[in-house]
């Protein structure tokens, strides 16, 4: 098992040597351009009058130079490409040390009508997505929010098998984090994705037809009137004829380029990350599925993007002032390109949104993976089926550090509830979260913080954290209330058939303690009755009488103690009720009364 700590820092290691080979290069290269440069500008003068020399030295330098622009610029790629593996794996041993605070909070997807994502702090600042979260593109982002949250329990065994082997390919998984964050584009994929699905054609067959007829007019014209056998102006107006001709498509044109111009970039820049998909051989079935949506008959993927790009690219050259006079003059030049637009995106465009999907779906996956990847200690849930819904030996939250971590053997059946009390500070709502997190992850495929874990899959839904609205004119209480009636439609057997594990913390918080004490008891009998499993954590001791009537409920405690006028916690989940309240004891500690 590959050690993270040591891989990053070997990695860092070996892209700093490269990177100063690649600077060295660099530094080269824009000699050798200024050499070249020089040389053209000297020959043209030592050589001036003479036609044959002059025509040869230019078209030998220029080709030559522009050889060289292009080597300097993949050279500056692969440095900024390298100069990104640095930042990734310092950014790795940082959270490895769990600094990670300033990295993406995700706090637009902080949703507190979600089945459990606020309560968990799954979103916003020390969110369990701040600290995984490696996406580079907005799409990948949107896609770990989705996985995050679809609160499903298909596949888990398959989704393991595709962590677990990306997570054994750290190289390819930083390579392609890195290309993506290099990735600079104005216009999302979904835009892109919407403009080719609704668009409709505006050039008939015959714009073909026309254009191709006209260049071989257009060019035996020429040829013609080079030798002599045509009269100038003939090809004078030709030339205005096939301006006029352009003109009258302008409009269509103008439309074609509005639009493909904002694809430019995307098509260009994406066809590199659909090639790294491509280049790989993987086993799991997950993967091979998604690496079989990106392929076609005939061509790769990436082939296909990168051919648009370059048609793309084509359309744009009609601001070169040149090329949009003489190109359009002689050949209709604006009219192949726009016709060329439409025929790639009458071929393509029911696989575009496939292919943008992929690359989405990889720049997520990367993220999990690297969860797996960075805590090879962690145990993927063992999948089984019968009676028990978790049996977990050393429980713990992933965001906690490993020498401050208290963790808990846990074991729970079907259909039982855990009513479990504690003092104050003593545990209880982290273990809450603990447990709720434990089940997303297990749910997604993920490695849980644990040393076993045994796991029959259910969906979670929870209520720990409720907040009253002005703006809704909504009190604490009428809040809550919505909340548990938001829980009881979602477990009605009657409405689903879907089994959930459901997590408590202090029900009724907002109404005196005997209005408390009688709804508390009815609201456990209702959830009871709906074949449910789950945790309850309260302050009220009288709610654990319940255990005396019904046998689906367990009592489980958090303690402290008072140990030499200190306050002590042992965060130790252990089974019976909680005698020792700490509240009376701080308010005289903290010298409030």
């Amino acid at each position: 098992m590959q050690d993270p700590l040591e891989f990053y820092t070997h990695s860092i290691q070996h892209f700093e040597e490269e990177l100063r080979k690649l600077k060295k290069q660099l530094a080269a290269s824009s000699t050798i351009r200024l050499v070249v440069f020089l040389a053209i500008g000297f020959g043209l003068y030592f050589f001036f009058g003479n036609s044959k020399a002059m025509i040869a030295i230019s078209l030998i330098g220029f080709a030559l130079f522009l050889y060289l622009v292009s080597r300097h610029t993949d050279l500056q790629y692969k440095r900024d490409l390298v100069a990104q593996l640095i930042t990734i794996n310092r950014t790795e041993i940082q959270v490895l040390q769990r600094d990670y605070l300033f990295l993406d909070e995700g706090n637009e997807f902080v949703d507190p009508t979600h089945a459990y994502s606020y309560d968990i702090d799954l979103f916003g600042r020390g969110s369990f997505f701040q600290y995984i979260n490696r996406t580079s593109i907005q799409e990948g982002r949107k896609q770990l929010f989705k996985t995050l949250t679809e609160n499903v329990i298909d596949t888990i065994e398959q989704k393991q098998e595709a962590i677990k082997e990306l997570a054994s390919k750290p190289t390819w998984r930083q390579r392609f984090s890195a290309i993506a964050s290099l990735v600079k584009v104005q216009h999302t994929a979904e835009d892109i994705v919407k403009w080719i699905h609704n668009y409709r054609p505006v050039f008939s067959k015959y714009t073909r037809f026309l254009s191709a007829v006209f260049s071989i007019i257009s060019l035996a014209i020429i040829a013609l009137v080079s030798f002599n056998l045509l009269d100038f102006n003939i090809l004078v107006i030709w030339f205005f004829i096939g301006l006029s001709v352009t003109g009258a498509f302008l409009k269509r044109v103008n439309i074609i380029y509005r639009d493909a111009d904002k694809a430019k970039d995307t098509f260009k820049q994406y066809h590199q990350l659909l090639n790294e998909i491509e280049s790989i051989s993987f086993n799991s079935q997950i993967l091979q599925e998604k690496q079989a949506a990106i392929k076609t008959e005939t061509k790769k993927a990436s082939a296909i993007f990168a051919s648009f790009s370059k048609i793309l690219d084509a359309l744009d050259q009609r601001n070169n002032v040149f090329i949009a006079i003489l190109g359009n003059a002689f050949f209709l030049r604006d009219t192949q390109q726009a016709y060329k637009v439409e025929q790639w995106i009458k071929t393509y465009s029911d696989n575009v949104e496939n292919w943008f999907e992929v690359i989405a779906f990889f720049d997520a996956q990367n993220s999990l993976s690297n969860v797996a990847f960075n805590h090879p200690n962690y145990s993927f849930p063992v999948i089984q089926q019968g009676d028990a819904i978790l049996n977990t030996k050393q429980l713990g939250h992933p965001l906690l550090k490993s020498g401050q971590r208290v963790d808990n053997d846990y074991f729970i059946k079907q259909e039982e509830f855990f009513i479990i009390t504690g003092a104050n500070m003593a545990g209880k709502s982290t273990f809450l979260r603990t447990v709720s997190l434990s089940i997303v992850m297990a749910n997604i495929g993920l490695p849980v913080c644990a040393k076993s874990y045994n796991y029959n899959p259910i969906q979670l839904i929870t209520s720990m954290r409720t907040s009253d609205s002005l703006a809704d004119d909504a009190s604490y209480f009428f809040s809550e209330l919505k909340r548990l009636k938001f829980i009881v439609d979602k477990i009605n057997p009657k409405a689903s058939e879907n089994k959930y594990f459901v997590i408590l913390d202090e029900i009724l918080k907002g109404t005196n303690s005997t209005d408390k004490a009688i709804g508390s008891k009815k609201f456990v009998e209702k959830l009871v009755a709906s074949n449910s499993t789950g945790i309850i954590a309260t302050h009220d001791l009288s709610l654990c009488e319940i255990e005396k009537e019904l046998p689906q409920i367990q009592n489980y405690y958090f303690d402290a103690e008072i140990i030499h006028d200190e306050l002590h916690f042992d965060y130790k989940l252990k089974q019976g009720i909680c005698k020792n309240m700490n509240a009376s004891f701080l308010l005289k500690k903290m010298e409030i009364v």
